[in-house]
């Protein structure tokens, strides 16, 4: 298992001024940093990845598509294109940093509802897109891990059974699932059983406060999710995801309108070492 921190409490832009922030990361003990993809070339990210190894911290990608006008389950041809375009310079970015997965709602337009439920026709446009984004990630050895996020980010997958059934549907080893304490917390009737049922399509894991703050000090059930993760015998990343109101844009489609920490060291802090004693627990 590694530990994990996702720099989006920080910036959706992770460049060399952030190096000094990155080694105190590094020294509280984590294993990585989640690294978003919103601009940029792949050979920004290389030079990044060069950075990381330097600090001697491994990494893993992040990105989401907010623009209509790349929605991958969309009626228009060209549309969809444009988000398998996103997809495929996404997914070089991730490969150009050194990152082996790439997860987040890359399903659909975050924040774009239609007022009704899932379609048939969308989920069959979302699994045609997603195999062809599959054949181009296999090709540059990333794996995109889906996430269901909830009814009031998105409308597609909400669930992690919806989520799973559609990565069977979908049935490509490069396109699989990703677990966040958060959603389940909002949208499983139980949250345990969400993950232990479909633990075999998970390649990726966030941890994640109820109200995105720090783990450890809300009402997530940490000692049965902990459990859970560990008798499963997964093996991936846990990596911290919370959010803060430093960044408007981001603040704006999470809806975080607070600050649930006193600062950001006592996310990072503190949450590296909830995980390290609730690991060691379980």
């Amino acid at each position: 298992m590694k530990i994990g921190f996702c720099m989006f409490l920080w910036t959706t832009n992770v460049t060399g001024k952030h190096q000094k922030l990155l080694r105190d990361i590094k020294a509280t003990g984590y294993d990585g940093v989640e690294i978003p993809v919103f601009e940029g070339t792949p050979d920004d990210y290389r030079r990044l990845g060069e950075m990381l190894d330097r600090i001697g911290l491994e990494r893993t990608a992040v990105s989401a598509m907010g623009d209509p006008a790349m929605n991958l389950i969309s009626p228009s041809a060209a549309t969809r294109k444009a988000g398998m375009n996103y997809m495929k310079w996404a997914i070089d970015c991730a490969e150009a940093l050194g990152a082996k997965t790439l997860s987040g709602p890359l399903h659909s337009t975050l924040g774009q509802f239609s007022g009704v439920g899932p379609t048939s026709a969308e989920k069959k446009r979302s699994v045609a897109s997603q195999r062809a984004i599959g054949d181009h990630a296999g090709q540059h050895g990333v794996t995109i891990g889906l996430e269901a996020l909830n009814r009031f980010e998105c409308y597609l997958l909400n669930t992690m059974a919806d989520l799973s059934a559609h990565i069977d549907e979908i049935g490509h080893p490069n396109i699989r699932a990703m677990y966040d304490t958060f959603h389940a917390n909002i949208e499983e009737t139980d949250p345990i059983g969400a993950y232990t049922k479909h633990v075999r399509n998970i390649a990726h894991i966030h941890i994640s406060e109820n109200d995105r703050g720090v783990p450890g000090r809300g009402n997530i059930p940490w000692k049965k999710t902990f459990s859970a993760i560990k008798e499963s015998g997964y093996d991936g990343w846990l990596t911290i995801e919370a959010f803060g109101r430093g960044l408007k844009d981001l603040a704006a489609a999470t809806k975080v309108w607070r600050d649930f920490a006193e600062n950001p060291e006592a996310v990072y802090r503190e949450g590296f070492t909830h995980i390290r004693k609730g690991w060691k627990r379980a």
